[in-house]
């Protein structure tokens, strides 16, 4: 036991509180970003919109370089999870969920 200004403290006690409370924020952090396959086709499908609408009024290009964008970011994700040891559909599905999955805040 320590003692603290407000009294005596016991180190190891307030370790373990704060401890807990990391492993709660950080699994309510992954419930809010938590992103499922619905939400990722939603997102999907608002940048085909995009680049469409996009390509109609700005040109052509211009929505091309909406769509190509996600392209690139989508292959680099697949990039980096493949690097890192994932493989086939779970590496293509982990990078379409992080590429997409922004469509449940739509």
């Amino acid at each position: 036991m320590d003692n603290w200004p407000d009294g005596p403290a016991d180190p190891e006690a307030a370790r373990e509180r704060y401890l807990r409370d990391l492993r709660d924020n950080r699994r309510l952090l992954r419930e809010v970003f938590r992103a499922d396959m619905p939400a990722a086709h939603v997102g999907a499908g608002a940048v085909v919109l995009v680049s469409v609408v996009t390509g109609c009024y700005a040109g052509p290009w211009s929505g091309a370089l909406v769509a190509l964008g996600f392209v690139a970011l989508f292959t680099l994700t697949l990039t980096v999870l493949r690097l890192r040891g994932r493989h086939g559909r779970d590496a293509v599905r982990r990078a379409y969920l992080f590429t997409f999955g922004w469509g449940n805040w739509l």
